[in-house]
């Protein structure tokens, strides 16, 4: 199935409004999350309990009519618990894999960080290669595959520091916040509507036009002296004294493609300056490792990148 720009940001128009009537967040921040999807991506979102993550991992599947999955992550999950395991059949007298929660479409990663390491390196499988492999035999995941993981930023007890290399496998990474006052009241207002105590979210589109959706950004423009800006971001987080480990060439390649993510999104076939500004805090600043110095100061990694887009001198576009 194909599918051009502006029939793409209509679908994409469409999944956002319909997931807006169940969830009470910004609209930017729904679009981040779609620039995600869009750019075949993974997403982790960093937020207090109860502000509603799970209800939009759910809400975007539900949407996007694919199959979902929710593995709550605890310091004894195992990585069997996550990928599957090879169970002897008494009748065929031999061994078959019995798949795990990760053979979803989408699967909510909750509390990510309370899983140890070893679990967390079977993720990484899955969300870097689109396969696990148990006994030494590989699986490949659904198509289309991503990964909503969330985590707790302020309760640390019980908790392992996601790996930089895991942290660098999310294209995006973001925060719904607390609603406005308006906002908590319609929160309330749509309670009081509804029996159920979670809302209910119809579906848009099929995994065929997911998919079809996905590849739109493929066909997005991005003219040299852009490309020339998106490095120039990148590069200049190493050189940054506030920063010890800078943004990787992988991650100068996910702004990239969040950049053409963000402009399908918009309906346009061309990737501005403005599009590469509004992913850059969302692709890149998870990706910094900043300096003892500046944790201690009470860096923001958001500040940094924002140091660095009001250096770097912006390009014209015809």
């Amino acid at each position: 199935m194909d599918m051009d720009v502006t029939r793409a940001s209509e679908e994409c128009g469409a999944i956002l409004d319909e997931i807006g009537e169940s969830v009470i967040a910004d609209r930017e921040f729904f679009e981040t999350v779609m620039v995600g999807i869009l750019g075949r991506g993974h997403v982790l979102l960093e937020d207090v309990p109860g502000t509603g993550k799970t209800l939009t991992a759910r809400a975007f599947a539900s949407a996007l009519g694919l199959s979902f999955s929710r593995i709550q992550f605890t310091p004894d999950l195992l990585p069997a618990d996550v990928t599957g395991t090879n169970v002897f059949n008494e009748q065929e007298r031999d061994f078959e894999f019995n798949e795990g929660p990760i053979f979803a479409n989408v699967v909510l990663a909750d509390e990510i960080n309370r899983a140890p390491p070893k679990t967390q390196a079977a993720l990484l499988e899955a969300m870097a290669e689109r396969q696990v492999t148990v006994d030494g035999e590989t699986h490949d995941l659904p198509t289309p595959f991503f990964v909503i993981a969330t985590q707790n930023p302020v309760e640390q007890e019980g908790t392992f520091a996601l790996p930089e290399a895991q942290v660098d496998r999310f294209m995006i990474k973001t925060s719904m916040g607390y609603p406005d006052e308006p906002g908590e009241i319609e929160l309330l207002k749509r309670r009081a509507a509804r029996d159920s105590q979670v809302p209910t979210v119809g579906q848009v589109v099929t995994p065929d036009e997911v998919r079809a959706l996905r590849a739109v950004p493929e066909d997005v423009r991005v003219d040299e002296d852009l490309l020339t800006y998106i490095a120039a971001i990148s590069r200049a987080t190493r050189d940054d004294p506030r920063v010890e480990v800078g943004v990787s060439p992988r991650g100068t390649q996910r702004l990239f493609e969040a950049a053409r993510s963000r402009a399908a999104l918009e309906g346009r076939e061309f990737v501005t300056p403005d599009d590469v500004k509004r992913v850059a805090r969302p692709a890149l600043a998870h990706r910094l490792v900043l300096t003892p110095d500046a944790t201690v100061n009470e860096v923001r990694k958001e500040q940094v990148i924002e140091t660095v887009l009001g250096e770097i001198p912006v390009p014209t576009v015809e």
